[in-house]
């Protein structure tokens, strides 16, 4: 069962006032109900103040599960990254979460799935782009002239409007 929602202040909070009823003479069951927890936790936490005091109703981090990845690894893999797809073999130089994925397997033995490869990389201050996709044979010069002179005049304005 999940830890309830709230900072570490307000569950300590939420215990010291359990033990507080429990003090005042109410039963474990009544605590329970009155700050909507199991009655059992109310148990645990007094059993945990008679014997290690104020300090065991104290809350702990809660670090989940650990990275795959260790820190020396992780700034290993950005190097690896740096060099581009197609220094690992890739036909172009556009990186995909798969493909990252497969170079972790591969130089790292670690198996990730693409779609966390995007909170990896973000992690590492890393962003999603795609690369603009422009023909071969685009003119920037005609596309600046085309801008300055043909739209102005082909562009709709409200009526009564004109440039200062």
């Amino acid at each position: 069962m999940p830890r309830p929602t709230g900072s570490a202040d307000l569950l300590e909070d939420r215990r010291y006032r359990a033990l507080a009823l429990l003090r005042k003479g109410h039963s474990i069951n009544e605590v329970g109900r009155r700050i909507d927890c199991a009655p059992s936790s109310v148990m645990r936490w007094r059993n945990a103040k008679r014997h290690g005091g104020a300090q065991a109703l104290k809350v702990r981090f809660s670090p989940g599960r650990p990275p795959k990845l260790r820190s020396a690894e992780r700034r290993r893999l950005v190097r690896l990254l740096l060099r581009g797809a197609m220094s690992h073999g890739y036909a172009t130089d556009l990186w995909t979460t798969a493909r990252i994925a497969e170079v972790i397997q591969r130089k790292f033995g670690v198996v990730y799935h693409r779609d966390h490869i995007g909170r990896l990389l973000h992690s590492l201050g890393w962003s999603c782009q795609k690369p603009e996709k422009r023909a071969l044979e685009r003119d920037e010069a005609e596309i600046s002239r085309w801008k300055k002179k043909e739209w102005p005049r082909i562009k709709k304005t409200p009526i009564g409007w004109a440039p200062l």
